[in-house]
């Protein structure tokens, strides 16, 4: 996938990639589901910053966010859905052609 005039390609998805939601994204592409406070954790957010990642993406369609309890304690967790697997899927395929066709390029200028 060649780049035109350095253009994101058609797969390059502003929303995913913004750096904390490209985290959560990938984080959750290697879980069924996470608890809120895990995804929290390993992606060093903050409780708000956090929450409202969540409810973007769950408003694109991105992410679940399910409620529910553990004894007393009021739990989340978040999942990625199939939509979400896909758009990060493309987002990331994107990515690694526009750094492929910035190698070539680069070579091709350091050898032409």
């Amino acid at each position: 996938m060649p780049v035109e005039r350095g253009l994101p390609q058609a797969g390059f998805n502003e929303l995913i990639h913004h750096p904390s939601r490209l985290a959560v994204m990938a984080f959750l592409s290697g879980c069924i589901e996470a608890d809120f406070a895990l995804v929290r954790d390993r992606c060093e957010l903050s409780d708000s910053a956090l929450s409202k990642i969540a409810r973007t993406l769950e408003e694109v369609g991105y992410v679940v966010v399910r409620k529910g309890r553990v004894s007393r304690r009021a739990r989340t967790w978040l999942s990625l859905t199939a939509d979400g697997g896909d758009a990060l899927a493309a987002h990331l395929d994107t990515l690694r052609a526009i750094a492929t066709a910035a190698r070539s390029a680069a070579h091709d200028a350091d050898t032409g």
